[in-house]
């Protein structure tokens, strides 16, 4: 577990993330809110505090226009470059 206390940035991604790491607050935020893991969990899994997993969600929801514009530009990324993906099924033949 890291004892360095993490500032949210955005230096690394086009989006929030924690300063000296690669992940991102709507990661954090998708760890806990939606699948449901402990913040400890999230923390320990990726070797940061756990006030940096909390510092993430208040961030996440001090900022809801901010982070529904991440989520929109995911979204436009996503289907931007889904030409690029190959279907397991088409490959079958």
């Amino acid at each position: 577990m890291s004892q360095v206390a993490r500032r949210i940035v955005r230096e690394l991604h086009d989006e929030p993330h924690l300063e000296g790491r690669r992940i991102t607050v709507e990661f954090i935020k998708t760890q806990v809110e939606d699948r449901g893991l402990e913040p400890r969990t999230v923390a320990d899994r990726h070797d940061v505090d756990v006030a940096d997993v909390y510092r993430a969600l208040t961030y996440y929801h001090d900022h809801p226009e901010e982070m529904r514009a991440v989520e929109r530009q995911r979204g436009a990324a996503a289907r931007d470059h889904e030409h690029l993906t190959t279907d397991p099924d088409a490959l079958r033949g």
